[in-house]
């Protein structure tokens, strides 16, 4: 495993942990507040994050390509995220986060095969082994409602996957710039969103804590997904920070007594498994 294999690995593990939790903490915020409402606010906090950052660390400022793709996976990313939050409000997190991370692999791994060329036999089978294990993690046992949500599941991992491919460009230059380009973008959208939808009457202080703790979990994975792409391939970034649903079925496990399976946890254990097989080199 060469230095830099071995960094992707590390901070795209990092960043699937931290998204994990921030998913887990914006489908709490959705069930007390409106989805835009939600989203504007966490990006707002990932914004002033971001920009805290940027200026603590000296990054330059990058050429404006960086920005503008900033901005576009700020756009692909919001949606997401709200396509992703309404579905984790309305179905269980159990299904509908892992549905999302399968889709948003599959952009980032195909642009990265264009691009970067084929990667080595080890790292496919890791890839595939990925896949199905994600898969096994979100398959339903015979509920009712296993099915809610899966739409927005699947268009979260869309915008997601959009998102990813979008953040490699934008960090080629930098890794907080571009967050705080991408960050403005969505955080204007939200709020333009929620100027011409339906109030919503609900009080926001119940909402806070969660929004707040999204906001900074899901920006502080992105720098740490950017500063991945920045140290090895995409597609190793993209499809280990799609293992983030682990963390959010574990957490939904102790905190909201969800039922982990016994194909869920073999689906866990097949993704610690392709971990090893794709640092591998």
């Amino acid at each position: 495993m060469t230095s830099g294999t071995l960094a992707t690995s590390a901070l795209s593990l990092g960043a699937a942990a931290i998204w994990g939790a921030g998913d887990f903490s914006g489908g709490i915020a959705t069930k007390r507040a409106a989805v835009f409402r939600v989203v504007a606010g966490a990006h707002a906090c990932g914004l002033i994050l971001m920009l805290a950052l940027a200026w603590a660390t000296a990054e330059p400022m990058p050429p404006h390509s960086s920005l503008i793709w900033g901005a576009i996976a700020g756009i692909t990313g919001a949606f997401g995220i709200a396509a992703l939050y309404k579905g984790l409000a309305i179905g269980r997190m159990g299904v509908v986060a892992p549905v999302a991370s399968v889709i948003t692999a599959i952009l980032p791994v195909l642009f990265g095969f264009r691009t970067e060329g084929m990667p080595g036999r080890l790292q496919l089978v890791g890839f595939s082994l990925a896949v199905v294990s994600i898969w096994l993690i979100a398959r339903p046992e015979n509920e009712i409602d296993s099915h809610r949500g899966l739409g927005l599941a699947i268009l979260a991992g869309i915008m997601f996957g959009l998102f990813l491919v979008s953040g490699k460009q934008a960090g080629q230059s930098g890794v907080f710039w571009p967050l705080v380009a991408a960050r403005t973008a969505s955080t204007l959208l939200m709020l333009t969103i929620m100027a011409f939808s339906p109030r919503d009457p609900r009080p926001l202080r119940p909402a806070f804590v969660p929004i707040l703790l999204s906001g900074l979990c899901d920006s502080g994975a992105n720098a740490l997904f950017i500063a991945a792409t920045r140290h090895g391939r995409l597609d190793v970034a993209a499809v280990l920070s799609s293992l983030y649903p682990a963390s959010t079925v574990i957490l939904a496990r102790m905190l909201l007594k969800e039922r982990i399976s016994r194909l869920q946890t073999i689906g866990i254990a097949g993704a610690l498994i392709s971990v090893a097989l794709i640092s591998a080199r």
